[in-house]
């Protein structure tokens, strides 16, 4: 066969060998769990095969057992198992709610019966006797109930809608009680193959179905009324913007929609118009840019729902670790969405002491017969010039300006993991937080804090307790915020808080002659407070969570700890590269520490000027030298203080001198 021929040949052989395959993946041929390592939210990877030699890891988290391969160890964030304890524990309570309703009742493992018990008291023995025994009770009678593990026909329909390795649902369906079914989907075919094999090894195959499909394009897909999700969960790698708005029109009538924004710099003001491009809305660099996520955050999933005349209400929102979690409900009704333009505002901070305004974007006024009158608002609300430090003010928002919890809601979320606190590895914490949320003012948007206070007026910083007690005395409200440690959120305004920070500069004095006149710190201290603030402490100034030491803020849990890379091909072979690279640049920028023997020999290097001008009197004791000054030795050589060194031998022939003294 000629050469000419040949080429032809072999071309036509490689394209029926692709076909081939190509024909034996979508015919859905059973293939091996693989590597989850180039798993990626939304992407498509496709031709991609798993090392025959690859183990498997087993991890076991909850009730749940998931399978990774032993080259990879991205997926699996022990950090983020709050997060996911937390959101069992909130659709939890969301099914008792639902189901409840229905006249359906749950059981969750570790909880006790209590209308089994109030029954028990209040009947007989006998009739006790034959209700345990089931005699002479109608069908009909039995309350229905709903078990974990079991398809409850009436139940709620749950969508995760970037599954990855299938380990949320999974134990959606080991640990929640009143579900129909669980979606599991994710873009990547080798990572459905993955949950695929994680659902058969729990043995969850009759509630968790895995979906391979693009998550927008299968909520799209799920618009109509009768094909709604009740729950719809987004946990994306970085920014969930894009699947917002399938999300709100595939969640059904008061549904419950949980995302993840793991985008905290953007979120946070590090890049305002990036921020600007995927939430609408301008992030600013503040003390409380963690609540400013959150409210950024709501305000999207409001703008977006408002498009199809739905509207949300919040339930919970966390600011956790490396992620913002919010848990919203959402409703359709024009006339309420005509009062979402009353709940957004913009922010009005100042660049010299951080005092902020909101300004809202609608008014809700009452008319005649009952009825509500919206209109645009008046503005704005601060002056070109910060009134208390003449600095100039940014610009930010909107953001939602109501509410970001449900009380009510939260507190039966509390008080059901305190009763049941071996549900959850992460119980200790879940009340911790929960309970600060439920402290919190919930008509108090954002909040100051202490360094940023103190750090203005460059004084000491009082303590938290006084500070509270300051705002208490003063006849206002003041609470923390699970956000921020040093958080204080009171409805006083900055005026009066100003006055309490001038008060304390009197008890812990600032040198105002180091005070430049064109400062923040000097304008604000030259005025005169016109309230004398009482830093008594008080009891109630001390809140609950932290009288009784609830693990409120968790302290870095792991070394390295935070979001793990996106997921690339290669395993675990690109990711100790990565961490050997890592190490390598660790402080990189900052100068090692010099031996003091080698720092004493470099110095002797240069020469005395004090032994020039015949003043030094130290002699061998000199850190410098005494030699006589070659015409390479620099003139600007100085010594200062000569400070008293051990005796150190002098440098050899050919030590140089440098240029200047260290």
């Amino acid at each position: 066969m000629s050469g000419a021929r040949i080429v032809p040949w072999l071309s036509l052989t490689l394209r029926s060998a692709c076909s081939l395959c190509r024909a034996g993946f979508m015919e859905g041929k059973p293939q091996r769990p693989t590597d989850p390592v180039s798993m990626e939210n939304g992407t498509v990877l496709c031709g991609e095969k798993r090392p025959p030699e690859a183990k498997e890891t087993t991890v076991t988290e909850g009730a749940a057992r998931i399978a990774f391969p032993s080259a990879n160890e991205v997926f699996y964030n022990p950090v983020q198992e709050f997060n996911r304890d937390l959101t069992c524990a909130v659709i939890t309570e969301f099914a008792r709610i639902q189901l409840g309703a229905k006249g359906i009742q749950i059981k969750v493992p570790g909880e006790k019966d209590v209308q089994k018990v109030v029954v028990d008291l209040s009947e007989q023995e006998d009739d006790k006797a034959e209700l345990k025994e089931g005699a002479n009770v109608a069908p009909g009678d039995q309350p229905q109930t709903a078990a974990v593990g079991e398809i409850c026909e009436e139940g709620l329909r749950v969508l995760e809608g970037l599954a990855a390795s299938g380990l949320r649902s999974i134990r959606f369906a080991r640990e929640v009680p009143g579900l129909q079914s669980v979606v599991a989907n994710d873009a990547s075919a080798r990572a459905v193959d993955l949950i695929r094999h994680n659902v058969q090894l729990n043995k969850v195959a009759h509630l968790v179905r895995p979906s391979q499909a693009d998550a927008r394009m299968l909520m799209y897909q799920h618009q109509r009324v009768s094909e709604r999700f009740d729950v719809i969960d987004l946990d994306p790698y970085g920014s969930p913007a894009p699947f917002l708005d399938a999300a709100v029109q595939a969640v059904s009538e008061g549904g419950l929609l949980c995302v993840t924004c793991t985008d905290m710099a953007v979120l946070a003001g590090n890049s305002g118009e990036t921020c600007y491009s995927k939430y609408g809305a301008m992030a600013l660099k503040s003390r409380a840019c963690h609540e400013m996520a959150l409210r950024i955050v709501l305000h999207s999933l409001d703008l977006r729902a408002n498009c199809y005349q739905r509207f949300v209400m919040p339930l919970l929102s966390i600011s956790a670790d490396f992620y913002v979690r919010v848990f919203v409900r959402v409703f359709t009704g024009q006339a309420k969405v005509k009062a979402s333009a009353s709940k957004q505002a913009l922010v009005f901070q100042c660049v010299g002491c951080g005092t902020f305004h909101l300004q809202q974007l609608g008014k809700a006024s009452g008319a005649s017969g009952g009825r509500v009158k919206f209109s645009a608002a008046c503005g704005p609300p601060v002056a070109p010039e910060c009134e208390h430090c003449g600095q100039r003010h940014q610009l930010g928002g909107p953001l939602w300006a109501e509410p970001i919890h449900d009380l009510d809601f939260v507190g039966h979320v509390l008080e059901a993991v305190s009763a049941n606190p071996s549900r959850f590895h992460t119980s200790e914490r879940i009340r911790g937080v929960l309970s600060v949320v439920t402290e919190e003012l919930p008509d108090v948007p954002l909040y100051y804090t202490l360094d940023q206070l103190s750090s203005t007026i460059h004084c000491s910083t009082p303590s938290l307790l006084q500070l509270r007690s300051a705002l208490l005395h003063a006849g206002f409200r003041v609470s923390l915020s699970h956000a921020c440690k040093n958080a204080v959120k009171t409805d006083a305004p900055a005026s009066v808080l100003w006055d309490i920070m001038r008060c304390w500069e009197k008890e812990c004095p600032v040198k105002r002659e180091r005070l430049s006149e064109t400062s923040p710190a000097f304008r604000i201290l030259s005025v005169e407070p016109r309230l004398q603030a009482n830093f008594t402490i008080r009891d109630d100034a001390n809140p609950s969570s932290r009288q009784r030491g609830l693990k409120r803020f968790q302290a870095n849990p792991e070394a390295n700890w935070g979001p793990r890379p996106r997921a690339r091909p290669g395993s675990k072979t690109v990711g100790e590269a990565m961490e050997h690279r890592r190490r390598l640049l660790q402080n990189k920028r900052k100068e090692p520490a010099e031996d003091p023997a080698q720092r004493a020999a470099r110095l002797k290097t240069f020469p005395c000027k004090r032994f020039k001008e015949g003043t030094c009197q130290l002699g061998d004791q000199c850190c410098y030298s005494h030699r006589s000054p070659t015409p390479t030795a620099s003139a600007e050589a100085t010594c200062t203080d000569c400070p008293q060194t051990p005796n150190q031998n002098p440098p050899g022939p050919g030590a140089t001198a440098g240029p200047g003294v260290d």
